[in-house]
């Protein structure tokens, strides 16, 4: 009997450990297969494409469009409903283009090319901190998934250690 409940805390100790891990940042693909382009046939392409994800700090958006054809230009709310690049936080023309969500918040993405804004070549995405928080400007502390290995390793170990010994 004794040799059974060993088992069984062993058995626990691995779930529990193989449970404890930290979210790596995930790479969205804006558009996904479409890529970063004029709409054909929706205006509300990057709109219904932002939708259903949930962004957080440390998230990257990886715009594809070929060089010289599009751009990606960050600017401000009013210049996202305006689709003019006169607040332009940074702009970056040679694709693909990868941008670290760095602050929760709202962040407006638009081609500066003429006419490709206004026919929906623009993008809204809201961020959170890891904890939800959506408050303009804050900073989540990076997410650290070597430490969170090292402490998932160990306890792998001390998991592995005690059935050992249990056993």
């Amino acid at each position: 009997m004794g040799r059974k409940s060993s088992m069984a805390t062993a058995a626990v100790f691995v779930v529990l450990a193989s449970t404890l891990t930290t979210y790596a940042s995930t790479t969205y693909t804006v558009g996904d297969s479409i890529g970063w382009q004029v709409p054909t046939s929706n205006s509300n392409l990057y709109d219904d494409w932002a939708d259903n994800k949930t962004f957080v700090v440390g998230d990257d958006l990886l715009f594809k469009f070929i060089t010289g054809e599009h751009d990606v230009a960050e600017v401000t709310e009013p210049g996202y409903d305006a689709c003019t690049n006169t607040d332009t936080i940074s702009i970056d023309n040679k694709g693909p283009v990868k941008i670290t969500l760095k602050r929760t918040g709202d962040h407006y993405f638009i081609c500066t090319y003429p006419g490709h804004c206004p026919a929906g070549q623009k993008l809204k995405v809201q961020v959170r901190s890891e904890t939800g928080d959506t408050t303009p400007g804050v900073l989540s502390p990076p997410r650290n998934v070597a430490s969170s290995l090292v402490v998932t390793i160990s306890l792998v170990f001390v998991s592995i250690a005690t059935f050992v010994l249990l056993c």
